[in-house]
């Protein structure tokens, strides 16, 4: 198989005296500076921006870490960002999703493995992600389910997360 680079040079961390304190940053908040963020990099504003967004996404919401990473992993499955799918496992069998669930994620139609409100979550996930346009009827039903700030990071970690896939494969960052 062969894989098209990747359309954008790699900033390798030190490199470049500017970007010291976001990398320093992203550092602390991830361990080390990934392939995703040596691409970012060759924007400081968009790295430095990306890295506090998702920071707020991924580790200051309500949202729990089991139903996060299933978005996660929906999203990158639909969108076909295979770095993102693979970058996230380990974090979904941290946070204790079974390697069915996990499986299951790939597939095209929801399958009957998830709990009542994973598989509500990844509804709105395939919603939001493939049509855009959330039915009122989806989103009364997940405004049944979480209040005003939880439907605000539900909403937010589903398009984070597309915006993440999205650049993911558009620039061709695969491993």
């Amino acid at each position: 198989m062969t894989t098209t680079p990747v359309r954008v040079p790699l900033v390798q961390p030190g490199t470049r005296p500017e970007l010291a304190e976001i990398e320093s940053r992203i550092m602390a908040q991830r361990g080390r500076v990934s392939l995703l963020y040596q691409v970012l990099l060759n924007s400081g504003p968009i790295a430095s921006g990306w890295e506090r967004m998702l920071t707020a996404v991924r580790n200051q919401t309500g949202v729990p870490a089991d139903l996060r990473e299933l978005m996660i992993l929906r999203v990158a499955v639909l969108n076909g960002a295979s770095f993102e799918y693979d970058a996230h496992v380990p974090h979904a069998q941290k946070a204790g999703v079974s390697a069915e669930k996990i499986d299951a994620v790939r597939q095209e139609a929801l399958s009957g493995v998830f709990a009542p409100l994973e598989r509500l979550v990844l509804e709105l996930t395939d919603a939001m992600t493939r049509e855009i346009v959330v039915p009122e009827e989806l989103m009364s039903r997940i405004q049944q389910h979480f209040d005003p700030k939880g439907v605000v990071e539900i909403v937010a970690t589903v398009a984070a997360y597309n915006m993440v896939s999205r650049l993911l494969v558009a620039l061709n960052v695969a491993h």
